[in-house]
């Protein structure tokens, strides 16, 4: 008899742990001896100097200069190790004496031209640098026996020679700085590490359940990956446990159209469940909740058609809330989870039932994603999840309400699609996989309105755009361009603007109030250390009388003081939906102190309204901060008008005394919505 339990999953419950108090992260670590402080901060005095002769160095060779960040790493994780007094086992010590060793033989083979790391095989630690803040992010990669770099690899056809790739997400662990991390992802192979497959695990910028910038790592790293060696992109598993799980659980359903398989063991799968959070008039404030849509996978359970998913948990594990709850939400949509339970086991996986595990999601990896899939369905809350395969939706009648778009080709003449709460569409074919034919013209049947859809273009793939007014229907040679309006990558919250590169802008002029002034120097510097605390990077931070053209062109700009004190804010302040002066801030019809009230909001920049601009906030959780990930949400919308004066709110330092979201055109909406 197996030792496990195979079911379809059709019961719910919820349980995990309460919100925990406000507390260090990550947290204090242990003294090492003046020696051996002094020993490892001249080694990495010396390899940050040899990185910085070589950056120097290689600029007339940029292939090589581009493996720099695989040195980087090294010296990231003993310099943040010294500087910030991380370590926390006096094993590290040694640890920081090995990485540094690594780093200086890296360092000499590229400066001899070599890198030998990018053909090994086995357990390899590489990095890159982030889009998001230019920081150096180490990954960890588990390379097969079986790949061999060729110098010049002949031409072949797709996917021949490619491999299959696991994406691993790691469970929670306050201690996990890049110098443990390194140390371990150098040692370990992990849970499953399938023969003739690549696995990477990423960081996912240290420990917060793969969100916000979490998230973005875990998809640069990806990319990374799959432009340094032969990744069959259709054979792209997703799995994780506990902390890993609840990234697999939100990753899977809001990226469900890139992965053959997504493998959650554990996690979470809602904020409000999993903490035991009263909804409602009873709970945090009602745009607080409204956002918990960004993140939870229930809500989102309809883009689970579009994956295979194989969950596990143990049958006594509390965690397991989190796969009862995915189920019952798949089961409206018509959709039953495959649950793996290891019998009379808490959290961890049962030896039988992680065999079946493995054997599970290697069938689905092998069997592949579908590249052009005939049906794909989303639902989504925000244009910042919008894709779906060859469907894009690209317009919402309203935010923070539920999206649904689905496509189908039903045969080589005709495309059915249904929406609701969508305003624009994008469907796209690539060329060679598009399965139109040409004659007759096909037809496009979206919401039961019959369009004349047009054949493919000369390259064989097909593209149409197709925007609502009015209840109709029509096609469109591009997307509405002129006028604000909100978008994917520039339709807020306030924390969208940390998934994407940025600047924060320091001012130099005197404040409208000294109260005001001490108050947002001081938001400032707690942003910047919180960046480096929870994302571990140094945010990129410039005066206002620094930044460039080229700085507004490419960054969202974090604007720091008030109308006088920042020359950038002083320029677009006529231009912003609310009024500030050193009297009063007006918002709508309401009128504000300047005195002790201080706006916050994000922004289509003015000055390039492709990028945005954000007013006195970093990212929001930071205020106050929980031990649970799951409580890691955005805690303000849009727009608010803090008093500095009140006690601390969710999201800031001063209590919250209005706030809300921009409409569509973003405009200020009615007050509560």
């Amino acid at each position: 008899m197996k030792h496990f339990l195979l079911v379809l999953c059709l019961a719910t419950s919820a349980a995990g742990s309460a919100i925990g108090a406000e507390r260090q992260i990550p947290p204090p670590g242990i003294q090492i001896t003046a020696e051996d402080r002094r020993e490892l901060e001249s080694g990495a005095r010396t390899l940050g100097e040899e990185i910085e002769s070589l950056r120097r160095d290689l600029k007339q060779r940029p292939p090589l200069l581009e493996l720099l960040p695989d040195v980087e790493i090294f010296h990231k994780a003993v310099d943040w190790a010294l500087r910030y007094d991380e370590f926390y086992r006096s094993n590290e010590v040694q640890l920081a004496r090995v990485l540094l060793k690594q780093g200086g033989e890296r360092a000499a083979q590229l400066r001899q031209g070599a890198a030998p790391w990018a053909t090994a095989t086995g357990l390899v630690v590489r990095g890159y640098v982030s889009k998001i803040d230019g920081s150096v992010q180490p990954y960890g990669l588990i390379v097969p026996a079986s790949f061999v770099r060729k110098p010049q690899r002949p031409a072949r056809k797709p996917h021949q020679n490619e491999y299959r790739l696991d994406v691993w997400l790691h469970g929670r662990d306050d201690h996990l700085t890049e110098l443990k991390f390194i140390s371990e992802r150098e040692k370990s192979f992990g849970e499953f590490a399938p023969t003739n497959a690549f696995v990477l695990h990423p960081y996912g910028r240290y420990c917060n359940a793969f969100k916000f910038a979490g998230e973005v790592d875990v998809l640069e790293a990806w990319q990374h990956v799959r432009r340094n060696y032969p990744i069959d992109g259709r054979k792209v598993a997703l799995r994780g446990f506990s902390m890993g799980g609840a990234g697999a659980w939100h990753l899977g359903v809001h990226y469900s159209g890139d992965w053959a398989v997504v493998a959650p063991g554990a996690g979470f799968a809602n904020t409000a469940d999993y903490l035991r959070i009263p909804r409602g008039a009873a709970g945090p404030p009602w745009y607080e909740q409204k956002l918990w849509h960004l993140y939870d996978a229930t809500d989102d359970a309809l883009n689970l058609f579009n994956t295979t998913v194989v969950a596990y948990s143990g049958e006594i594990d509390k965690q397991k809330a989190a796969a009862d709850a995915m189920a019952v939400a798949m089961k409206p949509e018509g959709l039953n989870l495959v649950h793996v339970i290891g019998p009379n086991t808490a959290h961890r996986y049962e030896p039988n039932a992680k065999r079946e595990v493995a054997r599970l999601v290697d069938e689905a990896a092998a069997h592949g994603r579908n590249p052009l899939p005939p049906k794909v369905r989303l639902t989504t809350w925000t244009l910042r999840i919008n894709r779906m395969s060859w469907m894009t939706v690209e317009g919402l009648r309203k935010h923070w309400q539920r999206a649904i778009a689905e496509a189908e080709i039903v045969d080589s003449h005709t495309i059915k699609v249904r929406a609701e709460n969508v305003t624009a569409l994008t469907l796209s074919m690539p060329a060679g996989l598009c399965p139109l034919a040409t004659v007759p013209r096909p037809e496009l049947i979206l919401n039961g309105q019959n369009l004349d859809a047009p054949v493919a273009d000369p390259d064989g793939s097909w593209n149409v755009r197709l925007v609502e007014e009015g209840g109709r229907w029509s096609l469109v040679h591009g997307l509405q361009d002129g006028g604000l309006h909100k978008r994917h990558g520039l339709q807020g919250p306030i924390d969208d603007a940390f998934l994407d590169s940025f600047i924060m802008v320091e001012p130099t002029g005197k404040p409208l109030n000294e109260s005001v002034g001490r108050w947002t120097t001081n938001e400032m510097a707690k942003a910047i250390g919180e960046w480096r605390n929870q994302f571990r990077g140094d945010a990129p931070v410039r005066r206002d009388d620094e930044v460039k053209g080229a700085d507004i062109a490419a960054n969202n700009l974090v604007l720091w003081g008030d109308p006088r004190s920042n020359k950038l804010l002083a320029k677009i302040a006529g231009r912003l939906p609310i009024h500030w002066d050193a009297r009063e801030i007006r918002v709508r019809e309401e009128r504000f102190e300047s005195g002790h009230d201080v706006p916050v909001l994000i922004y289509p920049n003015p000055l390039n309204p492709r990028r945005y601009v954000v007013l006195n906030s970093g990212f929001t959780f930071a205020h106050p901060r929980s031990t649970s990930n799951a409580d890691q949400t955005p805690k303000l919308p849009d727009h608010a008008v803090v008093d500095i004066n009140g006690p601390s709110s969710a999201g800031v330092n001063g209590k919250v005394v209005e706030a809300g979201f921009f409409d569509e055109e973003w405009k200020l909406a009615e007050a509560g919505k």
